[in-house]
């Protein structure tokens, strides 16, 4: 087992041989548990694990992530994430069985942030990116925070959890596109229904860019604050390989391409550029034709007579209005 060191020197996350509990259907989706103490001892809210597949003689070098679902103590700990079938490696992943072994680093990427006091919440999902919403619900559960649900998906058999989100949030509210389930439509088209009735006062939101754009684009007619897990393909996973890049507004004002494995995957929805995601904005740090913004020069000092009929900076004197 390796491990990698945060900045005050104790485990951020750990590489291991994982051996594979359990894999099990879950309509569209499958779920994996394997056994992973030091991943599980680690985990909060919204990280992910980075997956090989392929076995060690396959030319598929790049790893897979995957949000975390759920963390267990079973059997020293374990981790369980969800995922579809969207091409070899993931086809891989599902032929594995009770035992296989499995290369997993994590937990990796920055968790939801947690609020100091007891607030309304509101959890939106799309398709199985509400998987990491319910061990924030937990978490937000222990600090007396209410927690709603919105899910949805295309179909039912693509709505990930709704039974769970009924079970543990005050309210569980869920669409599909197709009306197979719940309301018919997209979670955007009911959430500021949502919002008004459970007096939300902040979003944590997962799934496609184009819903997590929506929710943004909502949550700030009500000036409430957006935390959004983004679904950006990534390939290290631990920000090396600058594939999950996005323009993200930093708090001087200025655009950064940042990465999506190491800078989030959770950000401030507000200071997302969903709109120039898969671009590099012309006014982002470092595009082509970037320049800083003039900086003022500081005014050299002015020497004044001493006297009765001196002027002092109180005065207003000497300043450009």
């Amino acid at each position: 087992m390796s491990d990698a060191r945060n900045e005050a020197g104790s485990p951020a996350h750990v590489q291991v041989r994982g051996t594979v509990l359990t894999v099990r259907r879950v309509d569209a989706y499958y779920a994996m548990t394997v056994v992973a103490p030091g991943v599980a001892a680690r985990f909060r809210p919204g990280q992910f694990v980075a997956v090989a597949v392929g076995g060690p003689e396959t030319s598929m070098l790049l790893r897979r992530v995957f949000s975390i679902h759920d963390v267990r103590p079973d059997h020293g700990g374990t981790v369980e994430f969800i995922f579809a079938t969207v091409g070899p490696g993931t086809r891989w992943l599902a032929e594995r069985r009770t035992r296989d072994v499995l290369d997993i680093a994590g937990p990796l990427g920055r968790p939801f942030p947690l609020p100091r006091d007891p607030v309304n919440c509101l959890l939106v999902g799309g398709g199985y990116g509400s998987a990491p919403l319910f061990p924030l619900a937990t978490r937000l559960r222990g600090r007396s925070c209410t927690v709603d649900f919105l899910i949805g998906a295309a179909s039912a058999d693509r709505v990930f959890g709704a039974m769970t989100a009924r079970r543990t949030g005050r309210t569980a509210t869920v669409t599909t596109e197709d009306g197979s389930l719940g309301g018919r439509g997209l979670v955007t088209d009911v959430l500021s229904q949502v919002i008004h009735e459970g007096r939300t006062d902040v979003i944590y939101a997962c799934g496609p860019m184009g819903m997590l754009r929506q929710v943004t684009a909502v949550a700030s007619r009500y000036d409430i604050p957006v935390q959004a897990l983004v679904e950006e393909s990534m390939a290290c996973g631990i920000g090396v390989c600058m594939t999950c890049v996005l323009p993200v507004v930093g708090d001087d004002g200025v655009t950064r391409m940042v990465r999506s494995c190491v800078d989030g995957p959770v950000f401030r929805g507000e200071q997302v550029r969903w709109n120039d995601i898969g671009t590099i904005p012309f006014d982002a740090l470092g595009a082509p034709g970037w320049k800083p913004r003039p900086q003022a020069k500081p005014r050299p000092a002015v020497s004044r007579p001493a006297g009765p009929s001196s002027r002092t900076p109180a005065d207003g004197a000497g300043h450009d209005r």
